[in-house]
């Protein structure tokens, strides 16, 4: 496949690129099957009369959001999102603008829900959904990967994130829906991850963990599982269970844990932080996987619950748990509900409560990328700013040698790592490989300004993502790194135990 892509050429940035029509017009995912439609409540295949059921489902979605009728109506067409998008800057196709994106369902929504659409349809550029319109839906809301970045440079904020949820909301309604996410969601609704990883299988993987980590280091650190009673429900990606180099950010979290003496457990039954219906934008697909992490805590009688290193699972616990599945009346009150990963961390090294050798970190040179949905969809702290913060200073405790990416493509106008929305599947690689383009080129920059060896990220999508189209770019796959690898590799086992 690899060669098979043409990968874009880096530029004198920035640049505006030429438009190329109907460019990426061909990438679509594969559609999902019937079981995978069912699984998650949608029907299994095209429904009868698809065009009238669309037409209601948009109707519905618009009556129910005020927001999303608002960004449909505010739009003047101004172009100030027009380079903003990842994927248009890497693919040229005008349809991945986001104006351009919105429009193609914008465009629906007049000619059924407003009077100059009715009346006046081609005045006002309506169009009836249409076959030739649903297969423009099915490519192009599979070709944003909900960001948000060009939302903070919209003067009116319109959100194409959440235009785009609604596009695949609709076609999940008529049976044509995308495999990669309704197979993961099917696969959490009945085993409790993404992976479809059974208990025992679970278990074995962590005390094989375990075992490492005490061949490396010579101390025993545990990684439990089902513990009642404890401090912390630790609710984590799968990833970080099994794949480089995810895995070595588990066992980052397990030696902050150990060394700080604080109790915590994994879940067997809520062993998944992320939430892929998010992406497809199904209210209920989304409440029913957030209630297994809240009938895990009051199982096990937890009372903190701290989210792992994944983009998009902290924006959903961050902006949605506590009207999802809150009141979390049950937790202890003095702390954060939800809380990250490294705001523990962080907390920790205020308090000197870890015992850190920054010289372990010596052979890396390290950048950071902000993950988008933790950028520009979540906090962190009690600082404004924190989810920027926080990171940052864990790596500067951690390690002597720390260089931030150009100040325009960090922060909360960071570019997309191009994976995430539900778009990190093989069968569009093309487009993950283009979309990434705009952080491969500030990446490219800080390379070659300071010899930085080492990108850290806290999203597991971002670090899949990395692994896969780094090479592409002529950076080697291992340069990706999971945050708490760093702090894990600095901290001073059997110090403070």
């Amino acid at each position: 496949m690899a060669d098979k892509i043409q990968v874009p050429a880096y530029r004198e940035y920035p640049i505006i690129p030429t438009i190329v029509e109907d460019s990426m017009a061909h990438s679509k995912p594969y559609v999902a099957k019937p079981e995978h439609q069912e699984s998650v409540g949608f029907p299994g295949e095209l429904v009868d009369d698809w065009q009238n059921v669309a037409v209601k489902k948009l109707g519905e979605l618009v009556s129910q959001s005020r927001a999303l009728q608002v960004f449909l109506d505010t739009c003047v067409k101004c172009g100030a999102c027009t380079d903003k998008c990842h994927y248009y800057l890497g693919t040229q196709d005008p349809k991945n603008m986001p104006v351009a994106r919105q429009d193609l369902l914008r465009s629906v929504y007049r000619r059924h829900y407003t009077f100059a659409g009715k009346y006046f349809p081609k005045l006002v550029g309506a169009r009836d959904f249409d076959e030739e319109v649903r297969d423009e839906w099915y490519s192009y809301f599979h070709q944003c990967s909900q960001c948000r970045r060009c939302s903070v440079f919209c003067p009116y904020g319109i959100d194409t994130a959440e235009i785009s949820m609604a596009g695949r909301d609709v076609l999940d309604a008529i049976g044509v829906g995308q495999k990669y996410s309704n197979e993961i969601i099917g696969k959490l609704h009945k085993i409790g991850n993404n992976l479809g990883l059974p208990e025992p299988a679970l278990v074995d993987t962590l005390e094989g963990l375990e075992e490492d980590i005490e061949d490396d280091t010579g101390i025993p650190v545990k990684v439990p599982v089902d513990v009642e009673g404890a401090d912390i429900l630790l609710i984590t990606p799968s990833a970080d269970f099994f794949a480089e180099p995810h895995i070595d950010g588990l066992i980052g979290y397990a030696k902050v844990f150990h060394q700080a003496g604080i109790s915590w457990t994994l879940s067997s039954y809520a062993s998944e932080a992320a939430n892929f219906s998010m992406f497809i934008g199904s209210h209920d697909n989304l409440k029913k996987v957030a209630m297994r992490i809240r009938q895990a805590a009051l199982d096990l009688g937890v009372k903190r619950i701290v989210v792992g290193e994944c983009g998009h699972a902290w924006r959903v616990a961050y902006s949605f748990w506590n009207t999802l599945i809150g009141p979390f009346d049950f937790l202890d009150p003095k702390y954060p509900a939800p809380q990250h990963i490294c705001e523990v961390t962080y907390d920790l090294i205020q308090r000197g409560a870890l015992k850190i050798d920054k010289e372990a970190n010596d052979h890396r040179r390290i950048t950071f990328h902000d993950s988008c949905n933790v950028a520009r969809a979540s906090r962190m702290g009690n600082m404004p700013g924190g989810q920027f913060i926080i990171p940052r200073e864990i790596i500067k405790a951690c390690a002597n040698n720390f260089y931030d990416m150009a100040p325009e493509t960090i922060h909360q106008n960071t570019f997309c790592c191009g994976g995430g929305g539900g778009l990190l599947t093989d069968d569009l690689m093309e487009l993950r490989v283009k979309g990434a383009l705009p952080r491969m080129e500030a990446l490219s920059q800080v390379v070659k300004e300071h010899d930085v060896d080492t990108l850290v990220a806290i999203c597991a999508i971002c670090k899949t993502q990395f692994a896969k189209v780094l090479p592409y770019y002529n950076f080697q796959m291992d340069m990706i790194t999971s945050l708490h690898q760093i702090v894990g590799d600095a901290i001073q086992l059997g110090s403070n135990d």
